[in-house]
C-alpha cells in the first residue's frame, strides 16, 4: 500500500526497540510480536450481473489481555495481511495508551468499494459477517469503519449478526449510524482527538495556537475534522490538504496561503475523500502535486492518509519552520524518517496516541450500547477531551522522565499496561 514499505516490519521494529529498552522477557516479547489469531478468507458474493465474485479478506486479533479485540475493517484494493497485522498490533498499543479496556484487532477486504454498487457492498458486508460471526461479538472482537468503509456498512453488518444470533446486538460493531446504535460525535472523534493532542503539544512547546499554521495530507474523515478542529478549536489556519483523485489515479494538494475553508472543501468531496477539482479551482484554490503538502512552511504537519508517507526521502522535504508532526494516520512515519525527525528536534505525536480519539469514542459507543442509554454530543466530546489530555500527559511525562522520544514513551506506557494485564490474568 505504500511502495515497498512493509507496515508489519515497521510495527515489529518499533516494538523491538522499546522491548530492548525495557529489558522485556524473551517469552513475553514473542507473545507480543505476533498476533494471537489470524483469519484468511475467500468470500463468494453474487454481483449485480448474476455472477459470483470471490473476495479475499482478513481479520487479525493481536492481543486481548486488556479486553475484547477492537479495530477497523478496511475496504481497499491494495490491502495485505501484513498491513492488517501491523494495524492490529498498533490497535493493542492504541487502546492501552488511551487507557480503555480493549485489545487490538483489524480487518480488511481486498476491494475498491467505489467499483461496487450499493447492493453489492451490502451483500459483501453481510457475507463477511456470516463468515466471521462466530469469532466476533461485544465480548470477543468488535470491528468498526476504516478506510473505504462507512457507518451504513457497519449497520448492515450489525444487522446480519443480530439476525444470525437471534437477538439485537448493537455492540458487535461500532461506528454505526446515529439512530442505529451509533454514538453522537463518532464521526468527528478521530480528527478532533488529533487536535486535542496538537493543542497539548503546543502548550508544552509554548506555541500560540491562533498564530500557527498546518498542512494536512489526506481529506478523508480524519483529515476533514482535523482541518475543522484546527480552525475552530485552536483558532489556527490550515493552508492545504491533499487527496487521492479516483479518476486521474494520482493525488493532488489543494492550497490557499490565507487558509482553506475545510467546510467548503468537505461540501465538494465525495464519500471516498476525492475533492472536485473544478469547483475548488473556481473557488480560488491552487491545485498542486500530491506531495506538495509536506514541504509547506507551516508549524504543524498532519499526515492523515496511509502508512509510510513520511519516509527517508520525503522527510528531507520538511520545511525548517515545522515544529510538530501529528500522526493522524496509522504508521505514516518509517523508522528512518523517525530518526531524522528526532535529530531535527521536531516534536512527533505518535499515531497510536494522536489518532486514538476514534477508538475512544468507539469504546464510548459500546458502553452506550450496553446501557441502552445514549449521551448528548457535548458529553461525548467532554469525555473524549479528558481522555486524550490525560493520555497525552502520561506519555509526555514518560518521555521527559526517561529522556526518550514521544513514540518510545507511548510504547513504554502501552507495553507496561498490556504486560501487567497478562500477568494479572496468569498468562505469563
Amino acid at each position: 500500500m505504500a511502495g515497498q514499505i512493509n507496515a508489519f516490519e515497521i510495527a515489529q521494529q518499533q516494538f523491538d526497540k522499546v522491548a530492548d529498552q525495557l529489558g522485556l522477557d524473551e517469552q513475553v516479547r514473542q507473545i507480543l510480536r505476533w498476533p494471537a489469531r489470524e483469519f484468511h478468507m475467500h468470500i463468494p458474493v453474487r454481483m449485480d450481473d448474476g455472477k459470483i465474485r470471490i473476495f479475499e479478506a482478513f481479520r487479525v486479533q493481536h492481543n486481548d489481555a486488556r479486553g475484547p479485540n477492537k479495530g477497523g475493517l478496511r475496504f481497499h484494493p491494495a490491502e495485505t495481511i501484513d498491513t492488517v497485522r501491523a494495524l492490529a498490533m498498533w490497535m493493542t498499543w492504541k487502546c492501552a495508551v488511551a487507557d480503555i479496556p480493549l485489545g487490538g484487532g483489524k480487518g480488511g477486504v481486498v476491494v475498491d468499494p467505489a467499483t461496487l454498487s450499493v447492493g453489492e457492498k451490502e451483500r459483501l458486508c453481510r457475507a463477511y459477517m456470516r463468515t466471521m460471526w462466530r469469532n466476533l461479538g461485544p465480548r470477543q472482537d468488535v470491528p468498526a469503519p476504516d478506510v473505504g468503509s462507512t457507518p451504513q456498512m457497519m449497520g448492515w453488518m450489525m444487522d446480519e449478526y443480530s439476525r444470525i444470533t437471534g437477538q439485537y446486538t448493537p455492540g458487535v460493531i461500532t461506528g454505526k449510524p446515529v439512530g442505529g446504535g451509533g454514538s453522537l460525535g463518532r464521526t468527528e472523534a478521530t480528527g478532533f482527538g488529533v487536535i486535542y493532542t496538537v493543542r497539548e503539544a503546543m502548550k508544552h512547546l509554548g506555541l500560540d495556537p491562533a498564530s500557527c499554521t498546518a498542512a494536512i495530507q489526506g481529506f478523508g474523515n480524519v483529515a476533514q475534522y482535523a482541518s475543522i478542529g484546527f480552525n475552530e478549536i485552536l483558532g489556527g489556519k490550515v493552508v492545504c490538504v491533499s487527496c487521492w483523485d479516483r479518476e486521474d489515479k494520482v493525488s493532488y494538494t489543494f492550497s490557499k496561503p490565507d487558509g482553506i475553508n475545510p467546510t467548503f472543501l468537505k461540501s465538494i468531496t465525495d464519500q471516498y475523500g476525492t475533492i472536485n477539482k473544478e469547483k475548488a479551482r473556481n473557488a480560488g484554490y491552487e491545485i498542486e502535486d500530491g506531495g506538495a503538502w509536506i514541504s509547506k512552511p507551516v508549524d504543524v504537519l498532519i499526515p492523515a492518509a496511509l502508512e509510510g508517507q513520511v519516509n527517508s526521502e520525503t522527510v528531507k522535504l520538511i520545511h525548517p519552520k515545522v515544529k510538530i508532526l501529528a500522526e493522524g494516520a496509522n504508521g505514516p512515519t518509517t523508522p528512518e524518517a523517525d530518526s531524522a525527525l528526532n535529530e531535527r528536534g521536531i516534536f512527533v505525536i505518535p499515531d497510536f496516541l494522536c489518532n486514538s480519539g476514534g477508538v475512544t469514542v468507539s469504546y464510548f459507543e459500546g458502553v452506550q450500547n450496553d446501557m441502552n442509554f445514549y449521551w448528548p454530543r457535548e458529553e461525548v466530546f467532554e469525555k473524549l477531551n479528558t481522555n486524550m489530555t490525560t493520555a497525552f500527559g502520561a506519555v509526555l511525562d514518560m518521555s521527559l522522565s526517561q529522556n526518550v522520544s514521544m513514540r518510545d514513551a507511548a510504547y513504554m506506557v502501552a507495553i507496561h499496561k498490556v504486560v501487567k494485564a497478562m500477568e494479572l490474568r496468569g498468562w505469563i
